[in-house]
């Protein structure tokens, strides 16, 4: 019997047949997931919420995965910036970098070079760019040893993300599905290695944003972190069975089953976050006669509310933005916290169904 062929890193496409009858099998129920969740997120009336509430527990969640850990509690006290560790900033980091890439793949239908660059450099809050200096090695967490050398050569890192760049954006290339093009593109960006730090949270948006190029999603809401953390040790031995062993097959089940369970999970909490939405709505509009949808919108953008926000929002001025929220805090529909000076004002049902997820 052959021995099967050694992978090694070169330029996309693969020259192996890969959609094999296992992982074609897979796929049906994965976008089958991935278009009721295309569908249930158009219902939300104000999308940003969902753009803002997700994005927030995906950013959590990828940084955990690079053992940046913070609560819910304070992450969504840096939205609030009231508190200011170094750990939640850089979960807010994240934050930042998705909306920048999503905003920038949404204004050219493209995802380029350019972008994962812009991307990483809003995690990483520097201009290094790729990586020029050798040296870089992957180690085992516990052991210590190296499991992996990616390109050291500047010039050869650039000829690999140039390679990428067209596979992403050139579905003429090669005739493959776009849930296993997604796990190419993530092995290939993770195997490249491009950049001194970044590389997991950025290839992590990678995903998301090239599901949204494929016409996959409209909203950066399907995020797998939760999924990897989960089966965190599965994920990085399967990435690693394909350089050692081109266990191409296990690894592309992996990553569609990501995309299907993942869906599930979200539709469910976009579910939850309507029951909750609609019961708060009966609520305000029956009793309030400052009730407003741009009101609602805002107690279910951010979790933890604050007058500046409602001001922004509603475009009332700080007294009345005052009144609503401790009118609503008395009434014990939110509930009302103090740090140094400042108040902030905390949904909840909404966040029980958050930190739950």
């Amino acid at each position: 019997m052959p021995k099967p062929i050694r992978w090694q890193l070169d330029f996309l496409p693969i020259k192996l047949d890969i959609e094999t009858k296992s992982v074609l099998k897979k796929l049906p129920k994965a976008h089958a997931a991935l278009a009721e969740l295309k569908g249930i997120a158009s219902t939300i009336p104000n999308q940003n919420i969902l753009i803002n509430t997700l994005g927030l527990q995906e950013a959590k969640d990828s940084s955990e995965i690079e053992n940046i850990i913070t609560t819910h509690d304070e992450l969504y006290k840096t939205e609030l910036n009231l508190i200011t560790s170094l750990d939640s900033k850089e979960v807010q980091n994240y934050i930042e970098a998705m909306k920048v890439g999503f905003s920038l793949v949404t204004d050219s239908q493209l995802l380029t070079n350019n972008t994962i660059l812009k991307i990483q450099e809003r995690l990483e809050k520097n201009k290094a760019g790729y990586r020029k200096v050798p040296g870089t090695v992957l180690k085992n967490a516990s052991t210590g040893e190296v499991v992996y050398e990616p390109p050291q050569d500047y010039d050869r890192i650039i000829e690999l993300m140039k390679n990428l760049e067209i596979f992403i954006n050139d579905n003429s290339i090669i005739d493959l599905d776009p849930l296993v093009k997604m796990a190419i593109i993530h092995l290939q960006f993770e195997s490249i290695h491009p950049f001194y730090d970044g590389n997991g949270r950025t290839g992590r948006i990678i995903n998301i944003l090239y599901l949204i190029n494929q016409g996959l999603l409209n909203l950066p809401i399907l995020y797998l972190s939760n999924y990897i953390i989960k089966n965190k040790s599965i994920y990085y031995e399967l990435l690693q069975s394909v350089r050692t062993e081109n266990r191409w097959e296990e690894w592309l089940i992996y990553m569609i089953e990501s995309v299907e369970k993942t869906s599930k999970d979200t539709i469910a909490l976009i579910k939850e976050i309507k029951i909750q939405m609609s019961n708060m709505k009966i609520l305000l509009r029956n009793n309030y006669k400052f009730y407003s949808q741009d009101l609602l919108n805002n107690l279910f953008k951010h979790p933890y509310s604050k007058i500046e926000f409602v001001v922004r929002d509603l475009g009332v001025s700080r007294i009345t933005a005052a009144n609503y929220l401790n009118q609503l805090s008395e009434d014990g529909i939110l509930r009302k916290e103090k740090l140094g000076k400042s108040n902030y004002y905390i949904n909840e049902p909404l966040f029980q169904v958050l930190k739950n997820r």
